[in-house]
């Protein structure tokens, strides 16, 4: 069976994506896939391998996309300025890609070299950031595990609606990062005692 003239892997993954974004990432499967680009699931099947590789896909291009958020926001200083920068991007892409967000932990293997590569990247980008601070190799990669499950927290939270009092969320948001930020300034406070 010949591919269809005008689909291709990236057309299918944009697809995936906005209808991540708009429904959430369980609503593609491969069949409301090939609905929305009006063919036949087996058509996919000339770009794709299955589902698998669909979900696998996705968590790639949304890492590589939040990744590219962070990169166009980063400042290029370091320390408190670029933790700021950094967490108010991550929380306003997941706000902007809620589904493709929800899709980078929902690789089928996430030990997967490609996987890895893509969410290394991010890593690296903010222990850059943290380069400033007095923090061993293991303390910066501490650091960078609390700073992502405070913004994945929040966002989460946030997504499902679970900000209900009359608080504005920005103003909540960036009191928590203030909060990581004097946390790590005291690090930095006693190291030099």
């Amino acid at each position: 069976m010949s591919p269809r003239v005008g689909l291709d892997t990236e057309t299918i993954i944009k697809t995936a994506v906005e209808m991540a974004d708009n429904n959430g990432v369980d609503s593609v499967t491969l069949s409301s896939l090939a609905k929305q680009l009006n063919i036949r699931p087996p058509s996919l099947y000339n770009h794709i391998e299955g589902l698998d590789e669909l979900k696998k896909e996705l968590a790639i291009h949304g890492l590589k996309k939040l990744y590219q958020s962070l990169v166009e926001a980063d400042t290029h200083d370091k320390g408190d300025l670029a933790v700021r920068t950094l967490a108010l991007a991550y929380v306003h892409f997941v706000r902007l890609h809620p589904g493709l967000y929800e899709a980078t932990f929902q690789a089928p293997d996430m030990n997967d070299p490609d996987v890895q590569l893509a969410g290394s990247k991010i890593v690296d980008l903010v222990v850059d950031a943290l380069s400033v601070y007095p923090l061993k190799k293991d303390e910066a990669l501490h650091a960078v595990r609390g700073l992502r499950s405070i913004l994945h927290g929040f966002s989460a939270i946030e997504q499902q609606g679970g900000f209900g009092l009359p608080l504005d969320v920005d103003v909540s948001l960036n009191f928590i990062i203030d909060s990581f930020i004097r946390g790590l300034d005291m690090e930095e406070d006693e190291n030099k005692r």
